[in-house]
This record gives C-alpha cells, sequence and structure tokens, in this order.
C-alpha cells in the first residue's frame, strides 16, 4: 500500500485529503480489515480542504468506533455522518458557504471489498491485463456519457467535467454509490483511489501500466510525475493497494 499527493503546477494548495487505516489489535484487524478514503474539496481556498479533511477524519472515526460487521452498511453511515458534519460546519463558518467534497471510501476485509462513492473521485480495479473501474463519476459530465451524448472516452478532457451533481456537504439527500455485493478480490489484484487530478490526464492503459508489476510505492510516484510532466492543472492524489498473501 502507498499513497501520495501533490499541489500539481498550477494551484497554490491543496484540497485533497487521503487516509489509510487499520487496526493494530488483531482481532479488530480481522473484523474490520483495511479502510482507504479519498477525497477532493471544492468550497474555496479554505473551504475545500476543510471539507475534504472532515470527510476522510469522518469515515475514519466512524469507521474505526462503531463497524457493525457490515462493512458496506458502515462505510454508507460513515458517509452519511461526513455529509452532515461538512453541512454543520458550513453553517457554523458561513465564509465557507458552499463548501463540498467527493469522497471514495474503499474496505477491505480479508479478500472481500466494499466502498461507498460520492463525486467524481474514482477507484480502479486492475486485474492482470484488465481495469474496471467501479464508481461512476457524479457530474454533469456523467450524466451525458451514461444518456449517450458524450462517448466516455471524451468524458475526461469535456470543458464541464468538474461540474459534479453529487458531493458531501451539498443538498439534502444523500445517495452514495455502492455495488450490490462485496467485490471479491484475487491474489496480485491492484486498486487504485485517485482524485480527477489524475484519471483527467492517466488513462487506464497507463494506470495499469504504471502499477501491474511495480512497488506501489513506486507506482504513485510514476504516475504523479506523468500527471505534472502533463501540466499538473489540479491538485494529484492517489492511493494504491495491492492484494498479497
Amino acid at each position: 500500500m502507498a499513497c501520495l499527493t501533490d499541489v500539481g503546477r498550477q494551484r497554490e494548495n491543496n484540497e485533497d485529503s487521503y487516509l489509510y487505516w487499520e487496526a493494530d489489535e488483531q482481532s479488530v484487524f480481522q473484523r474490520a480489515g483495511r479502510l482507504a478514503v479519498i477525497a477532493d474539496g471544492m468550497g474555496g481556498y479554505e473551504g475545500g480542504q476543510e471539507a475534504s479533511r472532515l470527510a476522510v477524519e469522518t469515515v475514519r472515526h466512524v469507521y474505526e468506533t462503531k463497524f457493525d460487521s457490515n462493512p458496506q452498511a458502515t462505510l454508507v453511515a460513515a458517509l452519511g455522518v461526513a455529509h452532515n458534519t461538512i453541512q454543520r460546519y458550513a453553517e457554523e463558518h458561513p465564509q465557507l458557504h458552499g463548501m463540498g467534497t467527493t469522497c471514495t471510501a474503499v474496505s477491505i476485509v480479508g479478500r472481500q471489498l466494499s466502498f461507498a462513492h460520492i463525486g467524481d473521485s474514482r477507484l480502479y480495479l486492475i486485474r492482470g491485463d484488465q481495469v474496471s473501474r467501479l464508481t461512476r463519476d457524479h457530474s454533469y459530465v456523467g450524466r451525458l456519457v451514461e444518456s449517450g451524448i458524450v462517448r466516455s472516452e471524451d468524458a475526461e478532457t469535456h470543458p464541464q467535467r468538474h461540474i459534479l451533481t453529487a458531493a458531501l456537504g451539498s443538498g439534502r439527500d444523500l445517495v452514495p454509490d455502492t455495488p450490490e455485493h462485496p467485490v471479491e478480490l484475487e491474489l496480485g489484484d491492484v486498486l487504485v483511489l485517485c482524485t480527477d487530478g489524475l484519471w483527467s490526464l492517466i488513462n487506464e492503459h497507463e494506470l495499469a501500466n504504471n502499477t501491474r508489476s511495480v512497488a506501489p510505492a513506486q507506482a504513485c510516484q510514476q504516475l504523479v510525475q506523468m500527471a505534472l510532466e502533463r501540466g499538473g492543472p489540479d491538485n494529484v492524489t492517489l492511493i494504491v493497494l495491492r492484494v498479497s498473501s
């Protein structure tokens, strides 16, 4: 497992946040497994930073303290608490009105992958030569792709790709995307969580080539460097996890 974030070449501050957690106590680890969370804030200089920070910290706190044997349900509950926490924080700090964040939270218990997702950060599963995107973008362009108006290969460079249709802290009702059933992972599988500062510049073929046969830390370095060499217009953040014995 490895994580890396970079402010990019054109931003003055980093509004992305991420974390990785696993319990020190073996009995808790066997029950709750591993947690990885990534978030990309919005709402101005301080608002975006605070929203993404609150998201990852709240998800970890809920997952760690209120885990109830169902990872999927716990992740959904955690995103709900984070949503309310961010809205309450914005009410207490009127200058941060409009703050919000994407959030993709992943749980791995044994070989069972669960996740809850809102916004346009992404979760990829790389298995051999196959790359599967497990999340869908809650964005204006994502809707255009789903309706067939825009081709999926054109979505990454669409000028309106940053307009979100759902985010933590935005709107009243929160309905995160979740898998119908936990995903059964296999030995050698690689999971990549990333913000749009990466996926908008790196295609799936490049993602697979730079994670399949190198250590996660090296994969993070290579992919962030590629994004920076291509202009790095946004913050770049990713988490790479490889399934081992």
